[in-house]
């Protein structure tokens, strides 16, 4: 990783209760939002049920990454969370108990920690713990990859706690800025030599087209990235639609 690239962040969503609709899931808008506040972007997301043979080969292939990933749920110690055990699994660890975990434990529910709250303080040997500031049961943290309890109210502010205690110098590094407008009465496949010119002359840009589905044949065309050359493309677009003939409009 260069001075000038910015580590990706991923998330992984983790709940049969969300993949059945049994729950709406709320961390995916929450953690774009978090990071975005921070001049910093998810790159991926992945909902995963609660299956441990699945959220080990996951972790398995993300923990060769670079990613910094945020796991949320099946921490808790009821027979169908499986996170502590599948993360222990990927990489090649085994579950221990964690002295600090248990101390944290302890201090909030006093002998109501044993036989059962306890088993929350199980986690993969050698991980780190995030602190829980609403009951006091911590995540860990393994590497780049923080596993979290599903709940909003805990995991949240667990996750700003990390952004801030370990990647603030990530922090709007990079200014980056969005245009877009709308083009009418045209297809897709009119503007693609137009797209691929774009991505051509701008590499570092990611361009987007996304059809509108309208009385019009409606599209919003635009590239996000360095503010400097967002407003190249679009000047560039702008006037090969007007060379063109196709209609178009500003967004605001």
């Amino acid at each position: 990783m260069t001075n000038n690239t910015l580590p990706r962040f991923g998330a992984i969503i983790i709940g049969d209760e969300i993949l059945s609709g049994k729950r709406q899931d709320a961390h995916l808008n929450k953690i774009i939002s978090l990071l975005t506040t921070r001049g910093l972007s998810l790159s991926w997301a992945e909902y995963l049920g609660d299956d441990r043979t699945q959220i080990a080969a996951t972790l398995r292939r993300t923990m060769t990454s670079q990613d910094i990933v945020f796991s949320f749920g099946g921490i808790g110690a009821t027979p169908d969370d499986q996170t502590r055990q599948a993360a222990a699994e990927a990489a090649g660890l085994p579950i221990a108990r964690h002295a600090g975990a248990v101390t944290e434990i302890e201090e909030r529910f006093g002998e109501a920690a044993y036989p059962k709250r306890v088993l929350m303080a199980d986690f993969p040997q050698g991980a780190a713990l995030i602190p829980n500031p609403v009951n006091r049961v911590p995540g860990f943290s393994l590497g780049h990859h923080y596993f979290m309890p599903g709940f909003p109210e805990m995991s949240w502010p667990m996750t700003e706690w990390i952004l801030d205690t370990h990647y603030s110098h990530l922090f709007h590094q990079h200014t980056t800025s969005e245009s877009s407008i709308l083009v009418f009465d045209t297809g897709e496949s009119q503007l693609l030599d137009l797209m691929e010119e774009i991505t051509r002359q701008f590499p570092t840009l990611k361009l987007f087209s996304l059809p509108r589905l309208d009385t019009r044949r409606t599209i919003e065309l635009g590239v996000k990235g360095q503010a400097m050359d967002v407003q190249a493309a679009m000047q560039h677009i702008c006037s090969a639609l007007d060379r063109a003939g196709h209609p178009w409009q500003a967004l605001a």
